[in-house]
Parts: C-alpha cells; structure tokens; sequence
C-alpha cells in the first residue's frame, strides 16, 4: 500500500492537536502506471506498423512511378492513379498514427524556421489535391495580398491543412464547394477551412478533437475514418501556440474550422512561389544500399530511366565493396543494414580518396533531430526519411552537379 499523508494543525483556547489525514494512493499510481506501459506498447507498435509498412509498399509506389513513365492506356492510367491515391492514404494513415504517440508522450520535436502561409498552404492543397478532384469538389483558395510570416514547421504546419482538406472532402457530398481562406487579425492568421458537407451534430462539436473521436454521419460508413486526422490537427496547431475550432452550420450548410495561428511581425521580403516543374534528369552514378531487395530495385529503375547509371546492394559490406569499384556520384544508404549498418558503411566509404567528393544520403524509417545529429557525425551529407523519393534523390544529384 502507498500512502500519502498530511499534518493538520487545529488549535483552541486551550490545546493544540494535530490531525494526520491519510490517503491510499496505490490505485492511482497503478492506472498510471498502466497508462505509461499503455502509450510505450502503442509506440512501439505503430514503430514496427511503419517499418513494416515502408518495407513492403515501398517497391508498389515506386513501380506505380515507373509505369507513370510508361505509354498506357487511358484505362491503364486511371488505376494506376487510384492505387497511387489509396497507397499514399495507407503511408499518411501510418506517419498520423505516429505523429499521435509522439505529440501524447510530448515527444514531438518541430523544425520550425520563418515560412509564408502560402508555403504552407499550397503544400497542403496538393498533398490533398488527389482526394478532392477523384470526388468532383470544387476547391477555393483565397489568400490575402499581403505576405503572412509565420515561425513554423512547414512539413508539420502543411499536415494541420492537409487533414482539414482532407476532412471536407471525405464528408462532402460529390460535387460539392470546399474554400480555405486565410487573413492577417491584429497578431494572429486566421486560416478558415469551410464545406457544404454533412453537418455535425452540436453536441458532438465538444468531442471532435478527441483520439478517435468518431460522428455517425452516413458518409463516415462509406468513407471510412479512425478519428486520428482532427486529433493530430489540434496537437500540431496547439504545437505552433495556435488554437483551432469547429463549427457547424445545420443542415446543408457543412462545417467550418478556423485555425489562430501567432504570425510573425517580419519575414522574408521578397515573396517567391515555389517552381514545380521537375529539373531535368542528371546523368550520375548512383549506388543504393537498402537489404529491402524489392525496394532497392524499384528505386534504382526508377533513376535508371530518369537517366542514371545505378547499382544495387543489400548488406553493409556488400556495400562498402561495389562503392569502391562503382565509385558513384551518389549513394543511398540505409541506417538498419545487416553485416554492417549504415552508420560503420559511411564512415568506411569516407575514408577512401574518391569518396571525398561523394553524396552520401542516410534513407532510414526516423528523423527526429537525434537521429539526423548521429547521421551527420558517420559522414552523410544528407538525411532522408523513408519512404525515399526518386526526384528527391534526382534533385540532390543535380543540385551536387551544378
């Protein structure tokens, strides 16, 4: 039994008595307890849910990208678009999950940096884009003239739009009118996210930001949902200092969400929009270390047809020994390899003469600022987090050449 004791001291005209009140404990330090193991288990398995996950559908996304490149029928096209849509949902499902055991335990780390809203938007309505056009909606974007600085993780501050996007357009009826609007109040960005969907219930509006929080409305059946997307909204907006709230219109008038956000009084001057088109492909030697066979061999077909010459390895050593008689502009090389990891690869790679003047990139299923600062101190020039993109890799191999 664990107690928990205080001294009382009552006093009278004529004595002085102290009173000991005692309170048993031992429940509550056991629900917590539980509650501690409880979060540590659900870590862990959405841990090993992801490595699992970027093991076995890697290889599927990067063959759906290859047979992008190639000619294919109208037919072909569109079902290779929608597995392309219903894969990255099941990737986004997995990193949410994630992101949620991290912002529980108050493990999540930010990189925030001083970004425009519109940086932030745009990666959000493309990220949500697919969802909303494969439904017919029509989506409105309405942002003021003047430039909104904000002090944000934009990957982050971009998911907090990109859930609510994503919201609408999974509770909106076909057809339907989706608009973000955003305007600066006093100190504050004020980002409006609105549908003519299905309303929810008021007294359901209290619960909607709650882990798997779930509305019966008819759609939810068709559509499917966890409960995890608005809760991982208000942890990554309260996160940044901001506040986010639902409200509902009634019948046929949909729901509203308004993000605050604290903006920042100076930003950058100059406002740039981002350039979408895709650099063209560079010729280089590339060398891809991965022990997820299929994986490695998807990405390197990949970056064979963008034009690159490309090897293949799936062990440390193995690695370690084709570099050395490939020499490759560029190498990809996974954390959690057998024989050697990667960490003891890239340092052995780094003591060669020619590796001097090599791009080593860490692909592994982690980025929080601890695994970056271990892979910096091994020698890598870069640190992607899986799943690794071919343009990503294209990009950093044009950027080296240039």
């Amino acid at each position: 039994m664990l107690l928990n004791g205080r001294r009382v001291y009552r006093q009278n005209n004529h004595t002085e008595s102290i009173l000991l009140a005692i309170e048993d404990i031992t429940e509550r330090r056991r629900l917590e307890d539980d509650r501690a193991e409880l979060e540590t288990r659900f870590t862990s398995l959405v841990k090993n849910i992801r490595d699992h996950s970027i093991f076995t559908l890697d290889p599927i996304r990067n063959g759906l990208q290859l047979l992008k490149l190639t000619t294919a029928t109208p037919t072909w096209q569109q079902a290779r678009e929608m597995m392309e849509r219903q894969l990255g949902q099941m990737i986004r499902l997995v990193d949410d999950l994630l992101d949620i055991s991290r912002i529980t335990r108050n493990k999540l780390e930010l990189r925030k940096a001083p970004v425009e809203l519109w940086a932030v938007v745009q990666s959000a309505v493309e990220t949500a884009r697919p969802q909303i056009e494969v439904n017919g909606h029509t989506l409105t974007v309405t942002l003021p003239p003047q430039p909104i600085h904000l002090d944000a993780d934009l990957t982050r501050l971009a998911q907090v739009f990109w859930n609510l996007l994503n919201n609408s357009a999974k509770y909106t009826e076909p057809g339907g009118r989706i608009t973000l609007a955003a305007e600066l109040q006093g100190n504050e960005a004020v980002i409006t996210v609105q549908d003519n969907g299905i309303e929810v219930p008021v007294d359901s509006l209290p619960n909607l930001f709650e882990l798997f929080s779930q509305v019966d409305r008819s759609l939810e059946r068709a559509q499917g949902g966890l409960g995890i997307g608005l809760a991982l909204v208000e942890g990554l907006t309260e996160a940044h200092g901001g506040t986010v709230e639902a409200r509902s219109g009634g019948v046929g008038k949909g729901c509203t969400f308004i993000v605050r956000l604290p903006a920042m009084k100076t930003g950058p001057a100059e406002r740039r929009m981002q350039n979408d088109v895709a650099q063209p492909a560079p010729k280089g030697r590339v060398l891809i270390v991965d022990d997820n066979r299929d994986g490695a061999a998807s990405l390197a077909m990949l970056l064979t047809v963008m034009g690159n010459d490309t090897r293949t390895a799936h062990d440390g050593l193995e690695g370690v020994e084709l570099a050395e008689a490939f020499r490759p502009n560029l190498i990809v090389l996974d954390i959690g390899l057998p024989r050697l990891n990667g960490f003891d690869a890239c340092r052995r790679i780094r003591e060669k003469a020619w590796a001097k003047d090599a791009l080593i990139v860490a692909a592994t299923g982690w980025g929080q600022d601890e695994d970056r600062r271990r892979s910096k101190e091994a020698g890598f020039d870069h640190h992607l987090v899986k799943p690794v993109y071919a343009a990503e890799v294209n990009r950093l191999l044009a950027e080296r050449k240039s």
